[in-house]
């Protein structure tokens, strides 16, 4: 039986702050392991455009590669359609029943996961572990989202002792379309992978 800690995201590209919360998950909780999960077809991103799964996915394996108890999981990728979070942590559920999973997510996610497709099953059939921020932007504070969440789903919700770094792939994707170094964001041989295949040069992804 293993504790698996599952990081979804596009991940368009993963940078050094995705690993820093996984590595945190790993040292905080006992986990095991952690499966960085690009998404497959984003629900929030249909209509913009995105690189390929397999893009996104060398990526993500380049950054875990030599990262004890990191791994790329391409449970998402290799299905067809719309992926949603509820749908995915069922079948993780269902293919590896004697294995026991954890959601990490940031805190931008926790104050926005009511509005996932069925948050109630999320919330309650998964423990979340959730990176420590506040954002001035929402009317509770991450304290305040947990003990609320808590309290209407009887969710399992713990904080990671770490705060997620203040960088977005949206951001590394707009510096590298404008020739900016981002080897300070992203491991090196994720920027390598992106300057020899010359993604986001022509500055498309929103």
């Amino acid at each position: 039986m293993a504790r698996i800690g599952i990081m979804g995201g596009t991940f368009d590209p993963i940078h050094n702050g995705h690993l820093m919360v996984g590595r945190q998950a790993l040292a905080e909780y006992g986990l095991d392991q952690v499966w960085y999960m690009p998404s497959g077809q984003p629900p929030h991103k249909m209509g913009r455009n995105i690189s390929s799964a397999h893009d996104r996915c060398a990526m993500v394996s380049l950054a875990v590669s030599g990262e004890q108890g990191m791994s790329l999981s391409e449970f998402e990728t290799s299905r067809e359609g719309t992926t949603y979070t509820a749908t995915t942590l069922k079948l993780l559920a269902e293919e590896y029943p004697s294995d026991t999973f954890s959601f990490i997510i940031g805190a931008d996610s926790l104050y926005e996961i009511e509005n996932w497709y069925h948050p109630e099953e999320i919330l309650t059939g998964t423990e979340i572990l959730v990176a420590s921020r506040e954002y001035g932007r929402f009317h509770r504070t991450l304290d305040g989202q947990i003990e609320y969440l808590k309290e209407r789903f009887g969710a399992r919700i713990r904080k990671l002792s770490c705060e997620e770094v203040d960088i977005s792939s949206h951001e590394i994707r707009q510096a590298a379309a404008q020739g900016i170094c981002i080897r300070e964001w992203v491991p090196d041989a994720v920027a390598a992978y992106i300057e020899e295949h010359h993604l986001y040069q022509e500055n498309r992804h929103e």
